[in-house]
Protein backbone atom coordinates (compact mmCIF):
# COMPACT_ATOMS: atom_id res chain seq x y z
CA UNK A 1 0.00 0.00 0.00
CA UNK A 2 1.16 3.13 -1.02
CA UNK A 3 1.45 6.54 1.38
CA UNK A 4 -1.44 8.56 -0.07
CA UNK A 5 -3.64 4.81 -0.55
CA UNK A 6 -2.84 4.52 3.54
CA UNK A 7 -3.41 8.25 4.18
CA UNK A 8 -6.78 7.94 1.84
CA UNK A 9 -7.92 4.77 3.76
CA UNK A 10 -7.55 6.53 7.12
CA UNK A 11 -9.45 9.46 6.23
CA UNK A 12 -11.98 9.00 3.92
CA UNK A 13 -15.08 6.94 4.21
CA UNK A 14 -14.94 3.70 3.02
CA UNK A 15 -18.14 4.25 0.92
CA UNK A 16 -15.90 6.25 -1.41
CA UNK A 17 -13.62 3.37 -3.34
CA UNK A 18 -11.15 3.77 -5.89
CA UNK A 19 -10.95 1.71 -9.34
CA UNK A 20 -6.84 1.64 -9.02
CA UNK A 21 -4.83 2.23 -6.59
CA UNK A 22 -2.80 4.46 -8.29
CA UNK A 23 -1.49 7.99 -7.68
CA UNK A 24 -2.52 10.22 -10.68
CA UNK A 25 -0.71 13.48 -10.79
CA UNK A 26 -1.01 15.20 -14.11
CA UNK A 27 -3.69 14.75 -16.79
CA UNK A 28 -3.00 16.41 -20.71
CA UNK A 29 -5.40 15.36 -23.17
CA UNK A 30 -6.12 12.02 -23.29
CA UNK A 31 -3.42 11.12 -21.44
CA UNK A 32 -2.31 11.15 -17.51
CA UNK A 33 0.84 10.65 -15.65
CA UNK A 34 1.43 9.02 -12.03
CA UNK A 35 3.58 9.89 -9.38
CA UNK A 36 6.43 7.44 -10.74
CA UNK A 37 6.12 9.27 -14.55
CA UNK A 38 4.38 6.59 -16.06
CA UNK A 39 1.64 7.84 -18.55
CA UNK A 40 -1.52 6.17 -19.43
CA UNK A 41 -4.42 6.46 -22.03
CA UNK A 42 -7.65 7.60 -20.01
CA UNK A 43 -10.38 5.85 -21.58
CA UNK A 44 -12.41 6.28 -18.11
CA UNK A 45 -13.07 9.96 -18.60
CA UNK A 46 -13.77 10.65 -14.91
CA UNK A 47 -17.08 8.53 -15.82
CA UNK A 48 -17.34 10.25 -19.11
CA UNK A 49 -17.15 13.61 -17.57
CA UNK A 50 -13.83 14.95 -19.54
CA UNK A 51 -15.55 14.91 -22.53
CA UNK A 52 -12.30 16.93 -23.98
CA UNK A 53 -10.11 15.15 -22.22
CA UNK A 54 -7.73 17.10 -19.30
CA UNK A 55 -7.04 20.62 -19.23
CA UNK A 56 -8.75 21.86 -22.70
CA UNK A 57 -6.75 24.88 -23.45
CA UNK A 58 -10.21 26.81 -24.44
CA UNK A 59 -12.29 25.48 -21.41
CA UNK A 60 -9.14 26.01 -19.18
CA UNK A 61 -8.06 29.57 -20.06
CA UNK A 62 -11.89 30.27 -19.35
CA UNK A 63 -11.93 28.68 -15.74
CA UNK A 64 -8.69 30.79 -15.07
CA UNK A 65 -9.98 34.04 -16.50
CA UNK A 66 -13.03 33.52 -13.97
CA UNK A 67 -11.12 32.24 -11.45
CA UNK A 68 -8.82 35.64 -11.21
CA UNK A 69 -11.99 37.38 -11.34
CA UNK A 70 -15.11 36.32 -9.14
CA UNK A 71 -15.23 32.91 -7.75
CA UNK A 72 -18.70 32.81 -6.28
CA UNK A 73 -22.02 34.53 -5.90
CA UNK A 74 -24.42 32.24 -4.58
CA UNK A 75 -27.82 34.71 -6.50
CA UNK A 76 -26.63 37.63 -4.59
CA UNK A 77 -26.12 39.46 -7.60
CA UNK A 78 -25.87 39.33 -11.15
CA UNK A 79 -22.49 38.03 -13.24
CA UNK A 80 -21.63 37.44 -16.97
CA UNK A 81 -21.07 34.03 -17.14
CA UNK A 82 -23.85 32.15 -15.64
CA UNK A 83 -25.96 34.02 -18.85
CA UNK A 84 -23.42 32.98 -21.45
CA UNK A 85 -23.25 29.28 -20.12
CA UNK A 86 -27.26 29.24 -20.25
CA UNK A 87 -27.22 30.99 -23.76
CA UNK A 88 -24.70 28.30 -24.96
CA UNK A 89 -26.49 25.52 -23.57
CA UNK A 90 -29.85 26.73 -25.10
CA UNK A 91 -28.30 26.84 -28.13
CA UNK A 92 -26.89 23.35 -28.77
CA UNK A 93 -30.46 21.58 -26.57
CA UNK A 94 -33.75 20.40 -28.07
CA UNK A 95 -35.73 22.86 -29.22
CA UNK A 96 -38.11 22.17 -26.26
CA UNK A 97 -35.48 23.23 -24.04
CA UNK A 98 -35.75 27.49 -23.48
CA UNK A 99 -34.63 28.13 -20.26
CA UNK A 100 -31.93 26.68 -17.45
CA UNK A 101 -31.67 26.07 -13.93
CA UNK A 102 -27.89 25.16 -12.68
CA UNK A 103 -27.03 23.26 -10.01
CA UNK A 104 -24.24 20.77 -8.91
CA UNK A 105 -24.25 17.65 -9.69
CA UNK A 106 -26.57 14.57 -11.91
CA UNK A 107 -27.72 13.68 -9.05
CA UNK A 108 -29.25 17.44 -7.12
CA UNK A 109 -30.71 17.81 -11.31
CA UNK A 110 -32.42 14.70 -11.14
CA UNK A 111 -33.84 15.84 -8.10
CA UNK A 112 -34.98 19.00 -9.65
CA UNK A 113 -36.59 17.37 -12.53
CA UNK A 114 -38.96 15.25 -10.50
CA UNK A 115 -39.55 18.11 -8.04
CA UNK A 116 -40.48 20.56 -11.23
CA UNK A 117 -42.32 17.68 -12.97
CA UNK A 118 -44.67 17.14 -10.34
CA UNK A 119 -45.42 21.16 -9.65
CA UNK A 120 -46.76 21.10 -13.22
CA UNK A 121 -47.84 18.43 -13.50
CA UNK A 122 -49.90 18.64 -10.28
CA UNK A 123 -49.75 14.43 -10.31
CA UNK A 124 -47.36 12.36 -8.15
CA UNK A 125 -46.31 9.97 -9.59
CA UNK A 126 -43.26 8.87 -11.66
CA UNK A 127 -42.26 5.87 -13.90
CA UNK A 128 -38.84 4.91 -14.43
CA UNK A 129 -36.99 2.16 -16.43
CA UNK A 130 -35.29 -0.95 -14.69
CA UNK A 131 -31.52 -0.98 -15.37
CA UNK A 132 -31.89 3.55 -14.74
CA UNK A 133 -29.35 5.08 -13.10
CA UNK A 134 -30.48 8.75 -11.62
CA UNK A 135 -28.07 8.91 -8.80
CA UNK A 136 -27.67 7.85 -5.17
CA UNK A 137 -28.99 10.96 -3.05
CA UNK A 138 -32.03 10.57 -0.72
CA UNK A 139 -34.67 11.12 -3.82
CA UNK A 140 -32.79 10.01 -6.86
CA UNK A 141 -31.62 6.27 -5.43
CA UNK A 142 -35.52 6.09 -5.12
CA UNK A 143 -35.89 6.22 -9.11
CA UNK A 144 -32.68 4.55 -9.84
CA UNK A 145 -32.81 0.31 -10.45
CA UNK A 146 -29.14 -0.40 -11.91
CA UNK A 147 -27.81 -2.25 -8.42
CA UNK A 148 -30.26 -3.45 -5.30
CA UNK A 149 -26.99 -2.43 -3.18
CA UNK A 150 -27.84 0.80 -4.05
CA UNK A 151 -31.08 0.95 -2.99
CA UNK A 152 -30.53 -1.30 0.56
CA UNK A 153 -30.87 0.12 3.97
CA UNK A 154 -32.29 3.20 2.79
CA UNK A 155 -35.89 2.45 2.75
CA UNK A 156 -39.02 3.60 2.60
CA UNK A 157 -37.76 5.73 -0.26
CA UNK A 158 -39.74 8.46 -2.57
CA UNK A 159 -43.34 7.22 -2.70
CA UNK A 160 -45.54 6.82 -6.14
CA UNK A 161 -42.28 5.68 -8.05
CA UNK A 162 -43.33 2.80 -10.42
CA UNK A 163 -40.44 0.73 -12.38
CA UNK A 164 -41.20 -0.75 -15.70
CA UNK A 165 -39.32 -2.90 -18.52
CA UNK A 166 -36.22 -1.32 -20.83
CA UNK A 167 -34.98 -2.97 -23.54
CA UNK A 168 -32.64 -5.07 -23.10
CA UNK A 169 -32.27 -7.11 -26.10
CA UNK A 170 -28.73 -8.97 -25.99
CA UNK A 171 -29.48 -9.97 -22.27
CA UNK A 172 -33.48 -11.07 -22.91
CA UNK A 173 -31.63 -12.86 -25.93
CA UNK A 174 -34.22 -10.76 -28.38
CA UNK A 175 -33.98 -8.95 -31.42
CA UNK A 176 -34.39 -4.93 -30.82
CA UNK A 177 -37.99 -5.18 -32.04
CA UNK A 178 -39.50 -7.81 -30.18
CA UNK A 179 -37.20 -6.25 -26.85
CA UNK A 180 -39.09 -3.27 -27.90
CA UNK A 181 -42.71 -5.03 -28.31
CA UNK A 182 -42.39 -6.73 -24.84
CA UNK A 183 -41.13 -3.50 -22.78
CA UNK A 184 -44.01 -1.57 -24.37
CA UNK A 185 -46.76 -3.96 -23.16
CA UNK A 186 -45.44 -4.59 -20.10
CA UNK A 187 -45.71 -1.01 -19.61
CA UNK A 188 -49.56 -0.60 -20.89
CA UNK A 189 -49.88 -3.51 -18.28
CA UNK A 190 -48.93 -1.88 -15.52
CA UNK A 191 -51.16 1.27 -16.50
CA UNK A 192 -53.64 -0.93 -16.99
CA UNK A 193 -53.01 -2.91 -13.66
CA UNK A 194 -50.68 -0.94 -10.66
CA UNK A 195 -51.43 3.04 -11.91
CA UNK A 196 -53.35 4.80 -13.82
CA UNK A 197 -51.23 6.95 -16.65
CA UNK A 198 -53.77 10.31 -15.15
CA UNK A 199 -51.83 9.96 -11.62
CA UNK A 200 -48.57 9.70 -13.55
CA UNK A 201 -46.30 13.27 -13.83
CA UNK A 202 -43.44 11.77 -15.50
CA UNK A 203 -41.31 9.22 -17.55
CA UNK A 204 -37.76 9.70 -16.02
CA UNK A 205 -36.21 7.88 -18.85
CA UNK A 206 -32.32 7.61 -20.43
CA UNK A 207 -31.88 7.41 -24.01
CA UNK A 208 -28.76 5.08 -23.18
CA UNK A 209 -28.39 3.19 -20.06
CA UNK A 210 -25.60 4.01 -18.45
CA UNK A 211 -24.47 2.63 -15.43
CA UNK A 212 -27.27 -0.47 -15.91
CA UNK A 213 -25.03 -1.50 -18.75
CA UNK A 214 -25.11 0.49 -21.73
CA UNK A 215 -28.18 -0.04 -23.66
CA UNK A 216 -29.37 2.27 -25.90
CA UNK A 217 -33.23 2.70 -25.85
CA UNK A 218 -33.68 2.79 -29.61
CA UNK A 219 -35.37 5.13 -32.18
CA UNK A 220 -38.62 3.31 -31.80
CA UNK A 221 -39.25 2.67 -28.50
CA UNK A 222 -38.32 6.55 -27.22
CA UNK A 223 -40.59 7.34 -30.05
CA UNK A 224 -43.41 5.17 -28.74
CA UNK A 225 -42.66 6.53 -25.15
CA UNK A 226 -42.90 9.94 -26.02
CA UNK A 227 -45.92 9.18 -27.76
CA UNK A 228 -47.46 7.58 -24.74
CA UNK A 229 -46.37 10.67 -22.93
CA UNK A 230 -48.42 12.57 -25.42
CA UNK A 231 -51.36 10.21 -25.14
CA UNK A 232 -51.95 10.67 -21.32
CA UNK A 233 -50.67 14.73 -20.05
CA UNK A 234 -47.14 12.84 -19.07
CA UNK A 235 -44.13 14.62 -18.84
CA UNK A 236 -40.94 13.19 -20.01
CA UNK A 237 -37.68 13.97 -18.43
CA UNK A 238 -34.63 12.97 -20.65
CA UNK A 239 -31.95 12.29 -17.73
CA UNK A 240 -28.95 12.82 -20.42
CA UNK A 241 -26.04 13.33 -17.52
CA UNK A 242 -24.09 10.25 -18.63
CA UNK A 243 -24.94 10.95 -22.75
CA UNK A 244 -25.19 14.28 -22.83
CA UNK A 245 -22.75 17.05 -25.02
CA UNK A 246 -21.30 14.72 -27.76
CA UNK A 247 -20.99 11.54 -26.35
CA UNK A 248 -23.65 9.80 -28.38
CA UNK A 249 -22.55 11.73 -31.82
CA UNK A 250 -24.57 15.01 -31.42
CA UNK A 251 -25.06 17.24 -28.46
CA UNK A 252 -27.68 14.82 -26.67
CA UNK A 253 -29.10 12.02 -28.03
CA UNK A 254 -32.44 13.25 -27.76
CA UNK A 255 -31.40 14.96 -31.27
CA UNK A 256 -29.65 11.49 -32.31
CA UNK A 257 -33.66 9.99 -32.04
CA UNK A 258 -35.01 12.91 -33.17
CA UNK A 259 -37.19 12.94 -30.25
CA UNK A 260 -37.59 16.30 -27.69
CA UNK A 261 -38.27 15.63 -24.17
CA UNK A 262 -40.16 17.91 -21.84
CA UNK A 263 -37.70 18.09 -18.88
CA UNK A 264 -33.94 17.83 -20.28
CA UNK A 265 -31.56 16.63 -16.93
CA UNK A 266 -27.80 17.55 -17.69
CA UNK A 267 -24.58 17.12 -15.75
CA UNK A 268 -21.03 15.51 -15.99
CA UNK A 269 -19.83 17.28 -19.30
CA UNK A 270 -20.82 19.75 -19.46
CA UNK A 271 -18.29 21.76 -17.64
CA UNK A 272 -15.47 19.22 -18.32
CA UNK A 273 -15.09 18.26 -14.67
CA UNK A 274 -15.41 21.30 -12.47
CA UNK A 275 -19.02 20.80 -10.75
CA UNK A 276 -22.33 22.01 -12.74
CA UNK A 277 -25.72 20.57 -13.78
CA UNK A 278 -28.78 21.48 -15.11
CA UNK A 279 -32.14 21.15 -15.53
CA UNK A 280 -33.52 22.88 -19.00
CA UNK A 281 -37.20 23.26 -19.97
CA UNK A 282 -39.82 25.25 -21.99
CA UNK A 283 -40.53 28.69 -20.47
CA UNK A 284 -43.99 27.88 -20.00
CA UNK A 285 -43.20 24.96 -17.80
CA UNK A 286 -40.11 26.89 -15.78
CA UNK A 287 -43.04 29.54 -15.25
CA UNK A 288 -44.76 27.53 -13.00
CA UNK A 289 -41.56 27.11 -10.80
CA UNK A 290 -42.23 30.39 -9.18
CA UNK A 291 -39.57 32.16 -6.90
CA UNK A 292 -38.43 30.13 -3.74
CA UNK A 293 -39.76 26.75 -4.56
CA UNK A 294 -36.35 25.42 -5.27
CA UNK A 295 -32.72 26.84 -4.87
CA UNK A 296 -28.75 26.32 -4.63
CA UNK A 297 -26.39 28.21 -3.26
CA UNK A 298 -23.58 26.77 -5.35
CA UNK A 299 -25.28 25.83 -8.56
CA UNK A 300 -24.18 27.91 -11.56
CA UNK A 301 -20.94 29.08 -9.86
CA UNK A 302 -19.23 31.97 -12.15
CA UNK A 303 -15.87 29.73 -12.60
CA UNK A 304 -17.92 26.56 -13.42
CA UNK A 305 -20.07 28.16 -15.70
CA UNK A 306 -17.08 30.16 -17.66
CA UNK A 307 -15.71 26.69 -17.79
CA UNK A 308 -19.25 24.94 -19.31
CA UNK A 309 -19.43 28.42 -21.64
CA UNK A 310 -16.15 26.83 -23.32
CA UNK A 311 -16.80 23.44 -23.19
CA UNK A 312 -19.51 24.48 -25.40
CA UNK A 313 -17.91 26.44 -27.91
CA UNK A 314 -15.06 23.80 -27.89
CA UNK A 315 -17.59 21.39 -28.93
CA UNK A 316 -18.75 22.78 -32.07
CA UNK A 317 -15.24 22.18 -33.27
CA UNK A 318 -15.20 18.49 -32.15
CA UNK A 319 -18.66 17.13 -32.75
CA UNK A 320 -17.96 17.04 -36.78
CA UNK A 321 -14.74 14.29 -36.05
CA UNK A 322 -16.94 11.92 -33.40
CA UNK A 323 -18.60 10.07 -36.23
CA UNK A 324 -15.25 9.22 -37.65
CA UNK A 325 -13.57 7.94 -34.22
CA UNK A 326 -17.30 6.47 -33.51
CA UNK A 327 -16.89 4.44 -36.78
CA UNK A 328 -13.29 3.52 -36.64
CA UNK A 329 -13.99 1.91 -32.51
CA UNK A 330 -17.33 0.34 -33.83
CA UNK A 331 -15.32 -1.38 -36.77
CA UNK A 332 -12.40 -2.16 -34.17
CA UNK A 333 -14.17 -3.30 -31.52
CA UNK A 334 -16.49 -5.46 -33.71
CA UNK A 335 -12.63 -6.78 -34.99
CA UNK A 336 -12.21 -7.94 -31.36
CA UNK A 337 -15.88 -9.45 -30.73
CA UNK A 338 -14.82 -11.99 -33.51
CA UNK A 339 -11.49 -12.91 -31.91
CA UNK A 340 -12.65 -13.35 -28.37
CA UNK A 341 -14.83 -15.53 -26.80
CA UNK A 342 -15.18 -13.67 -23.95
CA UNK A 343 -16.46 -10.55 -25.65
CA UNK A 344 -20.37 -11.11 -26.14
CA UNK A 345 -22.06 -8.14 -27.04
CA UNK A 346 -20.46 -4.58 -28.31
CA UNK A 347 -23.34 -1.92 -28.62
CA UNK A 348 -24.15 1.92 -28.09
CA UNK A 349 -24.09 5.21 -29.72
CA UNK A 350 -20.83 7.98 -30.88
CA UNK A 351 -18.32 7.43 -28.41
CA UNK A 352 -20.35 5.80 -25.44
CA UNK A 353 -19.87 1.68 -26.48
CA UNK A 354 -20.43 -1.46 -24.11
CA UNK A 355 -18.54 -4.54 -24.67
CA UNK A 356 -20.30 -7.24 -22.63
CA UNK A 357 -18.14 -10.61 -21.36
CA UNK A 358 -19.74 -13.35 -21.06
CA UNK A 359 -19.27 -16.76 -20.41
CA UNK A 360 -19.68 -19.36 -23.53
CA UNK A 361 -23.51 -20.03 -22.53
CA UNK A 362 -23.75 -15.72 -22.73
CA UNK A 363 -24.15 -15.30 -19.06
CA UNK A 364 -22.33 -13.03 -17.57
CA UNK A 365 -18.51 -13.46 -16.53
CA UNK A 366 -18.48 -11.77 -13.67
CA UNK A 367 -14.47 -12.43 -13.21
CA UNK A 368 -13.72 -10.78 -16.27
CA UNK A 369 -13.52 -7.18 -15.55
CA UNK A 370 -11.56 -7.05 -12.54
CA UNK A 371 -8.77 -9.24 -14.63
CA UNK A 372 -8.74 -7.58 -17.63
CA UNK A 373 -8.54 -3.93 -16.28
CA UNK A 374 -5.96 -5.01 -13.82
CA UNK A 375 -3.70 -5.78 -17.15
CA UNK A 376 -4.87 -3.07 -19.31
CA UNK A 377 -3.32 -0.81 -16.20
CA UNK A 378 -0.47 -2.44 -16.75
CA UNK A 379 0.20 -1.69 -20.14
CA UNK A 380 -1.33 1.80 -19.70
CA UNK A 381 -4.42 1.92 -20.53
CA UNK A 382 -7.64 3.15 -17.31
CA UNK A 383 -11.07 1.29 -18.23
CA UNK A 384 -13.91 1.75 -16.25
CA UNK A 385 -17.04 -1.26 -15.66
CA UNK A 386 -20.72 -0.81 -15.81
CA UNK A 387 -23.91 -3.30 -15.55
CA UNK A 388 -25.69 -4.88 -12.17
CA UNK A 389 -23.08 -8.01 -12.79
CA UNK A 390 -20.13 -5.69 -12.85
CA UNK A 391 -19.46 -7.51 -16.85
CA UNK A 392 -19.36 -4.19 -19.38
CA UNK A 393 -16.99 -2.15 -20.13
CA UNK A 394 -17.31 1.09 -20.98
CA UNK A 395 -15.70 2.28 -23.61
CA UNK A 396 -15.81 6.36 -23.25
CA UNK A 397 -12.41 7.90 -24.74
CA UNK A 398 -12.52 11.89 -25.36
CA UNK A 399 -14.24 13.17 -27.96
CA UNK A 400 -11.35 14.79 -29.63
CA UNK A 401 -9.32 11.25 -28.67
CA UNK A 402 -6.67 10.90 -31.50
CA UNK A 403 -7.32 8.07 -34.18
CA UNK A 404 -3.61 6.73 -32.97
CA UNK A 405 -4.52 7.05 -29.57
CA UNK A 406 -7.91 5.35 -30.14
CA UNK A 407 -5.62 2.82 -32.04
CA UNK A 408 -3.01 2.09 -29.18
CA UNK A 409 -6.01 2.45 -26.41
CA UNK A 410 -7.90 -0.72 -28.42
CA UNK A 411 -4.88 -2.47 -28.84
CA UNK A 412 -3.99 -2.38 -25.31
CA UNK A 413 -7.70 -3.75 -24.49
CA UNK A 414 -7.09 -6.43 -27.04
CA UNK A 415 -3.97 -7.73 -24.99
CA UNK A 416 -5.84 -7.58 -22.11
CA UNK A 417 -8.24 -9.62 -22.97
CA UNK A 418 -6.18 -12.12 -24.74
CA UNK A 419 -4.33 -12.53 -21.67
CA UNK A 420 -7.43 -13.05 -19.58
CA UNK A 421 -8.82 -16.09 -22.07
CA UNK A 422 -4.99 -17.47 -21.89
Amino acid sequence: MTDLSSRLQNAIAPVITYDSQIEIVEGDGTWVTDSNGNRYIDFACGIAVTNLGHRPPRVLAAAEDQLGRLWHAGGSFLYESVATAAENIIEVTPDTVEQVFFMNSGAEAVEASVKLARKTSGRQGIVVFRGGFHGRSMGSVSYTTSRAKYRSGYFPLVPSVFVAPFPHPYRWNMSQEDANAYALNELRLMFKHEVAPDEIAAFLFEPLQGEGGYYPASYEFTKAIRELADEHGILMITDEVQTGFGRTGDFFTSQVYGIDPDILVMGKAIANGLPLSAVGASKEILAKWEPGSHGTTFGGNPVSCAASAAVVEELKDVMPGVAERSDFSVTRLGDLQERHRTIGDVRGLGLMIGIELVKDDREPDTEAFGVISRKAEELGLFILNCGPDNNVIRFIPPLNVSLDDLEAGITILDQAITSYEE
